[in-house]
């Protein structure tokens, strides 16, 4: 169980960096900020506003809410498993004491 635990925390720890370095990627490709202008320059000669790019934001999130979505029902499974075992013991010890 603490195995289990300890990989699941490991590949939570990798997929958000994977997610980080991935948001980064697209940011340091710009290059370098337009140099400031002295003059006036018209609002239809400006340049395109700066955009976010929506997919990386948004696999991101589906990423990150899977893989919580996934730790919980492996994490609860787990613990199904061992009330299961628990009912079977004390059944067995009901029975075992009804009978004495």
């Amino acid at each position: 169980m603490v195995r289990s635990m300890l990989l699941m925390r490991t590949f939570a720890r990798v997929a958000v960096l994977v997610l980080c370095c991935a948001a980064a990627a697209p940011a340091a490709a710009h290059g370098q900020p337009p140099q400031p202008q002295d003059e006036f320059v018209p609002v239809g000669n400006s340049p395109a506003p700066e955009q976010i790019p929506a997919a990386p934001l948004l696999i991101g999130a589906y990423v990150v809410v899977l893989a919580g979505l996934f730790t919980y029902v492996f994490s609860l499974s787990r613990r199904l498993v061992s009330v299961q075992r628990d009912v079977e013991r004390l059944e067995a010890d009901v029975k075992r004491k009804g009978r004495a």
